[in-house]
């Protein structure tokens, strides 16, 4: 019964070397950064937007406008909230129920842009989260994708055709 499940519910896929270099890289540049600066720039949501890029690169959730849209659309409803209200797990709860609502009406819903909108609340980054942190990541994040995508023959296809 469990292998049935396993395959039937199983992820197929395993990642390329490459895309684990990639997402190795990346994170260690977050690393270095987050040692040189007196800021959060190793971000938890980060690690799973690379991480759907690796596996899940041809669904909607992974393309270019709903990963910097919906990240950076996320964070900045989170700290938002954060000016009005405070901070706390309660706002959190908040600033993650108005994202759910507000990334699919902005056609950009992507599940780590939810968890940013949280972070704010939780960890108190700034005001200036989204476009100093979030913003280039996820610019980053796509546009190294995309290089990738192209270069690299292992490497899933993105982003989607339109």
């Amino acid at each position: 019964m469990v292998s049935r499940i396993i395959t039937r519910w199983g992820t197929p896929y395993r990642p390329a070397l490459s895309g684990l270099l990639w997402m190795a890289v990346l994170l260690g540049a977050l690393v270095w950064l987050d040692g040189l600066h007196d800021g959060l720039f190793l971000v938890p949501p980060f690690a799973a937007t690379m991480t759907i890029l690796i596996y899940l690169p041809a669904v909607s959730i992974a393309q270019p406008y709903a990963i910097i849209a919906g990240s950076t659309s996320g964070a900045l409803i989170g700290t938002a909230l954060t000016l009005v209200f405070g901070f706390g797990p309660e706002v959190a709860m908040a600033a993650a129920l108005v994202a759910v609502i507000a990334l699919p009406l902005l056609r950009a819903y992507h599940p780590p842009g939810i968890a940013l909108a949280m972070y704010p609340a939780l960890l108190h980054p700034g005001i200036a989260f989204a476009p100093r942190v979030v913003l280039p990541f996820t610019l980053l994040a796509v546009t190294s994708a995309t290089a990738m995508s192209r270069l690299v023959r292992a490497w899933p296809r993105y982003p989607a055709a339109l």
